[in-house]
């Protein structure tokens, strides 16, 4: 019986063959993995919910809104540089700002949305 074929890796413009039934080649899945876990794996845990209320209560209004003129309620408390798994970035609340859930989705697709690299010259 014929094996299925290999698949390309979805990381963009990855070249390598992946077998049947996998997403990325050995080198691109890590850069995935956290992406898969679920909220509590990630860190939003009921410790994470307290500390967010409490800062939306000190910090009521969307900061982005803000510097337009407009105050909406912020619902959001948005990691300003993405923690990916760093639990120091993630509990650093000088690395915390609201935002609505507008202004919170439309940084994540823009900005958040894939990973950083930086080459060293």
């Amino acid at each position: 019986m014929p094996q299925r074929p290999s698949t390309p890796c979805k990381h963009n413009r990855c070249p390598k063959l992946v077998s049947y039934g996998n997403k990325y080649c050995e080198e691109h899945k890590p850069l995935v993995q956290f992406d898969t876990r679920s909220t509590t794996e990630k860190g939003y845990t009921s410790r994470w919910r307290t500390a967010r209320l409490r800062f939306l209560k000190v910090n009521p209004l969307c900061i982005h809104c803000q510097k337009q003129g407009k105050l909406v309620k912020a619902t959001v408390v948005d990691h300003i540089t993405p923690h990916r798994g760093d639990q120091d970035l993630f509990w650093d609340q000088s690395n915390w700002q609201p935002l609505c859930k507008s202004c919170h989705d439309r940084k994540t697709q823009t900005e958040d949305r894939f990973q950083e690299f930086r080459y060293r010259f």
